[in-house]
């Protein structure tokens, strides 16, 4: 065996997952088809910690978010990432709304996060004086990071344990061998190397179910299928910098959580993200002016001040989503495969927001997994 496992991927989870297996002493592989890490969904995000009040309790996003959020927080602190506790409104614009807080509020108790709390329209305006709301939500421990910094320190966290990092160089090819899996990769002039290990991590991000089917899976059957959902972003003016510095959510919708204000580690602020689901799995990041309006219209509801030039299109990102347009709840998916004849393969599918919060739970439970199926 080349190593003891091979990671497939590395953006934050897939550093995350490195890094927690190299720190427990396995030898392991890293491969990633860019030239450098996070170069798709890991990077174009709203670089939120979030709190883990949203998702129903009992799910893998509920669970692993209320710890990632602590153990996010002392990874930064630990290894100097930038990183702020700037807090959050999730804000009622109409009265018709409060009721959706209350459900926000009591999904969090029951998620195990104790320190929301409700606020009045008074209080909010106190925290946030140009916010819109006739009630809100204060989440005390919701934040930002510099994805970047923290990506660059779980390399170098990991490296300095021995792993090893294939850039440039894509998965083409997996075959189950005596006591684990030979996996082809390309480079980008067309030179092939095979690899193998006795356990694979599929952290593939957008390319997940792609690599879960070379492994032979069934992702239709196995409900692994993605589907590409981009999300645009658009900057406010530094001229209306004072227009926020907390995060500013509206009341979820069911395609989201809604376009939202964000703020930056240097004091800028985007809207953003939207949801728009593509026909093609094209990893297009167009952001288009047009969209501007659309934009306005939702931020203007619950916040007072901006006006349409002050905004300008952004990025874009895309998320690896396992529920289609209009279908319900899909969690994680973070399965050691033993169950479908593929004992210490284990496939991370759909890890959308909030994976960048969840990164580090996310490796460690990769790592008790394969241990424990050893």
């Amino acid at each position: 065996m080349d190593a003891d496992a091979i990671i497939v991927g590395a953006g934050v989870v897939g550093l995350a997952c490195a890094r927690e297996l190299a720190a427990r002493h396995h030898q392991v592989i890293l491969i990633e088809r860019h030239e450098r890490f996070g170069v798709e969904a890991s990077s174009r995000n709203s670089e939120v910690v979030h709190a883990g009040i949203y998702y129903p309790a009992g799910t893998l996003k509920a669970t692993l978010c209320a710890r990632g959020n602590r153990s996010l927080y002392a990874w930064c602190a630990a290894h100097d990432v930038p990183h702020r506790r700037v807090g959050k409104l999730v804000v009622a614009a109409a009265a018709a709304e409060e009721v959706h807080l209350e459900t926000i509020l009591r999904q969090a108790r029951e998620n195990g996060v104790e320190t929301l709390r409700a606020i009045s329209a008074h209080e909010a305006r106190a925290i946030e004086p140009h916010v819109r709301a006739t009630a809100a939500i204060w989440s005390p421990d919701s934040g930002i990071v510099d994805s970047h910094v923290l990506m660059a320190s779980l390399l170098a966290d990991a490296a300095a344990r021995g792993c090893t990092v294939a850039w440039r160089h894509a998965v083409v090819g997996v075959d189950p061998i005596n006591g684990g899996y030979r996996v082809a990769a390309e480079s980008g002039s067309g030179e092939r190397a095979d690899v193998s290990a006795r356990w694979v991590v599929n952290s593939a991000g957008l390319e997940a179910d792609a690599v879960a089917a070379m492994a032979g899976f069934d992702v239709e059957a196995c409900g692994y299928r993605l589907h590409y959902a981009r999300g645009h972003y658009f900057r406010v003016h530094p001229r209306k910098g004072g227009l926020a510095s907390h995060l500013i959510y509206p009341v979820p919708d069911r395609a989201g959580l809604g376009i939202h204000v964000t703020v930056d580690l240097a004091g800028g602020i985007r809207l953003g993200p939207d949801v728009e689901y593509l026909s093609e799995r094209v990893q297009d990041y167009r952001v288009v002016a047009v969209l501007r309006e659309k934009f306005y219209a939702a931020a203007a509801r619950y916040l007072d001040g901006l006006e349409p030039h002050d905004l300008a299109p952004d990025l874009a990102g895309i998320r690896p989503k396992l529920q289609g347009p209009g279908e319900g709840f899909r969690d994680f998916v973070v399965r050691e495969e033993v169950g479908r004849g593929r004992p210490g393969w284990v496939n991370l599918v759909g890890i959308e927001s909030p994976g960048l919060t969840c990164a580090l739970e996310i490796g460690a439970m990769v790592g008790d997994l394969l241990e424990s199926a050893a």
